[in-house]
């Protein structure tokens, strides 16, 4: 039942990393998908083209020493993965990308403001930017992991975005719902000045967000 289990969310990690590609919300094998399986978590390998993936080819990472087990190389982001599944146990999984328009607003260096409500999907009144570092550093993780302390989700400068999710649908949901905001906001910025919503209408889209979705 258990080996069952593991082979279907490794299978459920590689339909999340097509389904990416097929939406647009990524290009290539630049993003990376984890998901927590009780101390360890699952997460993609490293540079092996999605519709090439099978389930034996996704890696194991014990959460608390960083041991890998697999037959490959695990993605070169895997230590933010590791770090913040293990800041947030409240959170299962863990969706990095490259879209195009969040990827452009951290290009800018520039958070994604209260410009709609849907902002509050994310934890608070906007979406930040986490530091620059090389990708796959620990400096890199430090920065995400700071900045994601009380979020779902964050810009990361001159990089892409990552998401939280309290499992991987709602994970890659919420990547989805980051881009169309990015490219929104980016869409009236281009027309004219932007309105934002202000702090209390903010706070109670992000209050209401508490009982967001089935039950």
């Amino acid at each position: 039942m258990v080996y069952e289990k593991t082979t279907e969310t490794r299978q459920a990690i590689i339909d999340a990393c097509l389904r990416m590609n097929a939406e647009g919300i990524n290009q290539g094998t630049s993003g990376n998908i984890s998901v927590r399986v009780g101390e360890e978590m699952l997460i993609t390998p490293s540079g092996i083209p999605y519709d090439q993936l099978t389930p034996k080819d996704i890696i194991r990472v014990r959460l608390e020493s960083g041991q890998v087990r697999g037959l490959h190389k695990p993605s070169s982001e895997w230590r933010f993965h590791c770090d913040l599944l293990q800041a947030r146990p409240d959170m299962q999984a863990v969706v990095h990308a490259h879209p195009v328009h969040c990827t452009a607003l951290s290009m800018l260096r520039q958070p994604l403001p209260a410009c709609h409500y849907m902002i509050g999907l994310f934890g608070g009144s906007d979406v930040p930017v986490a530091g620059y570092a090389r990708y796959g550093s620990a400096a890199l993780s430090e920065a995400v992991v700071a900045v994601m302390e009380d979020r779902h989700g964050c810009l990361m400068a001159n990089h892409g975005a990552t998401v939280l999710g309290e499992d991987l649908g709602k994970a890659l949901w919420r990547l989805g719902e980051l881009e169309i905001l990015a490219q929104s906001y980016l869409a009236a910025r281009a027309v004219g000045e932007v309105v934002l919503l202000s702090d209390q209408e903010m706070a109670e889209a992000i209050e209401a967000f508490k009982d967001y979705g089935p039950k």
